[in-house]
């Protein structure tokens, strides 16, 4: 069965950190781009980075850029979303998902997790 499972969420404080954790399962990630999505309430779900399957290049949107970083453990068929110096507006359910690239406005997306949730408030 192909699976995601996302972890690491929680509620912090502005300028604090958390992992994010993507395991799969029923399939190598590394075959696949990974993306992290987020999604606020009463907002359009937005990209916030990517790793590529080819050579692991990483991308991050410009409101993450500096404080987020991307990276797989292929030994632990995962892939991590470090975040650090988190505000309010970080505030939202963080999905993965498998992609046919990094291109968040042309790639297709397979598999999605259920999202977790991250919450930044004082």
């Amino acid at each position: 069965q192909v699976q995601l499972v996302e972890s690491g969420g929680g509620l912090v404080q502005p300028g604090g950190s958390l992992r994010l954790s993507c395991a799969a399962s029923g399939f190598t990630l590394d075959y696949y781009a990974i993306n992290w999505f987020r999604q606020a309430p009463g907002k359009e779900r937005e990209g916030v980075s990517c790793i590529s399957s080819s050579d692991g290049s990483t991308y991050y949107a410009d409101s993450v850029k500096g404080r987020f970083t991307i990276s797989r453990d292929n030994a632990k068929n995962t892939v991590y979303l470090q975040m650090n110096s988190l505000k309010p507006e970080d505030t939202a359910v963080y999905y993965c998902a498998t992609g046919s690239s990094c291109d968040w406005g042309d790639a297709d997306f397979g598999s999605w997790g259920q999202g977790t949730q991250v919450t930044v408030s004082s």
